[in-house]
């Protein structure tokens, strides 16, 4: 691996570590005092994905592990699961990224929406098995729903914003090998 792509992908992982941490802090700020009607989507689990999916390089098991399980002890959930959930998530979708490669955009957003609803589902009864305090299965499903939906400005953010973009099918990985 050459000295000038392997300085490109951990600028990326800087790149998105700051997202992340940004994401984060918007969350943890008082912005309102009074709780929220309807639950916000999630914004943290849709970037990963789009990264993921994206330039998986980018973005690998141990960043999205730490990223998540620090979420997981500053927002106060039980420590690990979502961050296990979003991990074993991340992962279904680096090993379909190849396929949904030269798919139209509606395939890969039913596929990261059955990933979402999956490992939204699990949060749920992985709580209600461990007999947890955790949010209703109503506001759960609404916070699903819309980060499904947020999940399309997610990924143009990702083209847009941070020029993270889809490897062409004659380019070369970081490991010289073609993707």
């Amino acid at each position: 691996m050459d000295n000038a792509s392997s300085i490109h992908i951990w600028v990326y992982r800087g790149i998105f570590l700051g997202v992340a941490a940004f994401v984060i802090l918007i969350q943890l700020l008082p912005l309102d005092t009074l709780p929220p009607s309807i639950p916000p989507p999630d914004v943290l689990p849709v970037l990963t994905f789009a990264w993921v999916l994206r330039r998986p390089e980018y973005v690998p098991i141990a960043l999205i592990a730490l990223i998540f399980l620090l979420a997981d002890l500053f927002f106060m959930r039980p420590p690990g699961l979502w961050a296990a959930l979003i991990v074993m998530g991340s992962e279904v979708l680096r090993s379909r990224g190849l396929a949904f490669r030269e798919m139209p955009f509606i395939f890969e957003w039913a596929l990261v929406a059955a990933v979402i609803a999956a490992i939204t589902l699990a949060n749920q009864v992985a709580l209600a098995i461990t007999v947890s305090q955790a949010p209703g299965l109503g506001p759960s499903l609404i916070q699903m729903v819309l980060t499904i939906l947020l999940y399309p400005a997610a990924a143009i953010a990702t083209r847009i914003l941070f020029k993270v973009r889809r490897p062409t099918p004659g380019e070369l990985s970081a490991r010289r090998v073609r993707m």
